[in-house]
């Protein structure tokens, strides 16, 4: 589990996020109540949806680069299947906010997803300081 599921999930979970990136552009240029969905460019639920494919791109990456470099260390840093587990669980924040603009839920989701990430970046970047170089 140390990185490959990282980069499988984080290369379709972008490509998810790319998709739900047309349907912004959809929204804006052209749904048929567009120039409302304009007009709330900076508030309500556009900007929740924008910071959602945003932060889901950054994440999907995020889960990425995270997984090519434990796979690539795995016989030289420790704790690679809980950092692995947290930038996996990192994906939670921008779904999150999905479940917060379309289903109502409330930010739990969010910020379980930014400390699982946040966690996973600073745990991954001690794991190398610390690491024996040969």
């Amino acid at each position: 589990m140390n990185g490959k599921y990282n980069m499988a999930i984080g290369f379709l979970s972008m490509g998810l996020f790319m998709l739900y990136g047309f349907l912004l552009i959809y929204l804006r240029d052209f749904a048929p109540d567009k120039e409302e969905w304009i007009n709330a460019y900076s508030t309500g639920k556009h900007f929740e949806s924008r910071l959602a494919h945003v932060h889901g791109n950054l994440f999907a990456f995020l889960n990425i680069v995270i997984g090519f470099l434990l796979l690539q260390f795995r016989n030289s840093l420790k704790n690679t299947k809980a950092i692995s587990w947290l930038a996996l669980i990192g994906l939670f924040m921008p779904i999150g906010i999905l479940l917060e603009v379309y289903l109502g839920f409330p930010p739990i989701f969010v910020l379980i997803g930014a400390m699982a990430m946040t966690a996973s970046v600073i745990w991954l970047g001690v794991s190398f300081y610390k690491m024996k170089t040969e």
